[in-house]
């Protein structure tokens, strides 16, 4: 920046410079600026109320970063002071050098010289270099740049005489005392690098933390601090300096525990979306992940709107809470499907104390309907889920135990079918009975036994079936028997009705628990009487004529056998009911 000495000019960069400061500093309230050249250096005052407290170094940052805007064309020195108004003497001073922007310039920075020809080298792009408080002698001296004096006195006043030689005095009772420490310790008499470059990373790092875009720059920018709190440490604490250093180590420190704060977070949701890549295999592993993103969110959330870190923050946070937030989703569904594996784990425990117990169709058919709810409630858990595994291992278990439970069912179904049709067939069978149709009755016997003989040994039916298979073989027995016994009669009847009919009904009969009865008929009886009475008539020579007495022999004895084929005694009546012939058993 080409300062031009034209009171125009410096009037509008003081409103311009006062302006920015009411906007960056609003707890400060108003304050004056003036600038002025003096020997081709910018020099700015600052004045406020005696009232107002104010931080320097914020001050100066914002006059640094106006100026910079400027875009000088050539290195500008440039001096900034701050004053009480009333105020002979400003209560600290910078001393800034401008680099020329866009071009190559002198590779080493340059160097600004102080009142006192100390050096500060610059650390920044803009070569910031300031002082942040005026030593003793010099708040003695007199500041009125705006008068053209000369530039402030390189004499040293009475009093900063006095404090050198109070200096040199201690520095040689330590030598006396010690013999070891060296003649110019650090920050006591030399120039302070340490607190220069302390207070120089103190004033940046506010707009450094501002502009960090990344984990990795507030990494840079926290070691930056570590750095420098570190290297105040060689400040001894009778330095003159001492307080200033550790005013300075509080500040750094507490800068970097912020940026620390943030770091951890970054690095724990950098973990989290690690682990995101791979699918979780268990609730506890969605529930590791939750917390990790908790750990992330929880320390950002404390960082306020006024933090220079707030702007990266709230970046990060809205994608960290949306990770949460899925997350959160996932271990609900997955609570939800370890609850019905865990719903399906009671109702198989439920199968398995039924199926010890169960004592009728009904249980097994309740066994088998419990199986099958819980083989459903596992099969119904998806291969996303962490319980996937688990359920696939239940199944291959509890899958053989349903197919034995429903055979079982199945078993006892069909035993308890074929009891049921068992007796409903000798019910059967005893009607038939009850008609004297022994053959039927055998056959209906004849099934209820088979199919009471049929029920499975393991059913619970067993035992009842058996009990029916001894009465039903009696039964059948007696029906066969009877069946014998009809068979036989019926034959008997067969061979009745050929004897009894030849040409004409020769006889007639019955059969009953006392035996056969033959009844000659009266046609017969006719011929016979006649045949007896006229054996020689000519009537008794027709196709009907019989040789009666020959007959009716031949008759006797084929009733004879008649009745020992069915075991039957037997009794021959004529027409008038007279007795012809009887054959008893055993006779």
């Amino acid at each position: 920046m080409k300062v031009a000495v034209q009171q125009e000019d410096l009037q509008l960069l003081a409103k311009t410079l006062q302006e920015q400061l009411l906007v960056e500093v609003s707890s400060a309230g108003v304050f004056e600026v003036k600038c002025a050249v003096n020997k081709d250096e910018l020099m700015i005052l600052t004045q406020h109320e005696s009232d107002v407290i104010v931080d320097a170094q914020i001050i100066f940052a914002v006059i640094e970063e106006v100026l910079q805007s400027l875009a000088p064309h050539r290195e500008q020195r440039v001096q900034c002071f701050l004053r009480v108004f009333g105020e002979q003497v400003p209560y600290t001073k910078c001393f800034l050098v401008l680099k020329q922007r866009g071009g190559r310039g002198n590779e080493k920075a340059g160097e600004a010289r102080g009142a006192e020809g100390q050096y500060f080298s610059p650390i920044s792009s803009s070569a910031l270099t300031y002082s942040p408080s005026l030593d003793k002698a010099e708040e003695e001296e007199l500041f009125d740049p705006f008068a053209y004096a000369p530039s402030l006195p390189t004499s040293k006043p009475a009093s900063q005489i006095k404090l050198i030689l109070l200096g040199a005095a201690l520095v040689g009772i330590v030598i006396l005392g010690g013999g070891a420490y060296l003649l110019t310790p650090p920050c006591v008499m030399s120039e302070c690098k340490e607190i220069q470059n302390a207070e120089q990373l103190k004033t940046k790092s506010p707009q450094l933390m501002r502009r960090a875009k990344s984990e990795k720059e507030l990494v840079a920018l926290q070691q930056q601090l570590a750095a420098a709190s570190v290297a105040l440490n060689v400040i001894p604490s009778w330095s003159p300096r001492s307080q200033v250093s550790e005013e300075l180590k509080a500040s750094l420190s507490g800068r970097s525990e912020k940026i620390n704060q943030v770091v951890k977070a970054l690095q724990t949701a950098y973990l989290a979306t690690q682990k995101a890549q791979t699918p979780a295999y268990s609730l506890e592993e969605l529930q590791a992940r939750q917390h990790l993103w908790r750990q992330a969110i929880a320390p950002l959330e404390t960082i306020s709107p006024d933090s220079e870190l707030y702007g990266l923050v709230q970046g990060k946070l809205l994608n960290y809470r949306v990770r949460l937030h899925a997350v959160n989703q996932q271990i609900f569904v997955e609570e939800k499907w370890l609850k019905k594996l865990t719903a399906a784990k009671a109702v198989a425990n439920a199968a398995e104390n039924r199926q010890a117990t169960a004592k009728s169709l009904n249980d097994w058919q309740k066994v088998q309907s419990t199986w099958l709810v819980a083989i459903n409630a596992l099969n119904s858990i998806p291969r996303t889920s962490p319980g996937y595994q688990e359920a696939e291992k239940l199944l291959v278990d509890y899958k053989p135990k349903f197919v034995a439970a429903r055979d079982r069912a199945t078993k006892e179904r069909l035993a308890i079918k074929a009891y049921q049709q068992a007796v409903s067939t000798a019910k059967q069978a005893k009607v038939y009975e009850q008609q004297n149709q022994w053959l039927a009755a055998a056959t209906y016997w004849d099934q209820a036994l088979q199919t009471a003989k049929q029920i499975s040994q393991d059913s619970l039916y067993y035992t009842q079936a058996q009990s029916l298979i001894e009465p039903y073989s009696v039964a059948l027995k007696q029906a066969q028997e009877k069946v014998q016994v009809v068979s036989s009669l019926q034959q008997t009847r067969t061979d009745l009705d050929k004897i009894c009919i030849n040409e004409i009904r020769i006889c007639t009969f019955s059969i009953d628990n006392a035996g056969i009865i033959v009844r000659l008929t009266p046609e017969y009886d006719q011929i016979r009487q006649n045949n007896l009475a006229n054996p020689y008539s000519e009537n008794s020579g027709s196709a009907t004529t019989v040789d009666v007495t020959n007959h009716l022999q031949i008759l006797r004895e084929a009733l004879a056998v008649i009745g020992e084929n069915a075991n039957l005694s037997l009794f021959l009546y004529d027409s008038q009911g007279q007795v012809i012939y009887t054959r008893t058993l055993g006779g």
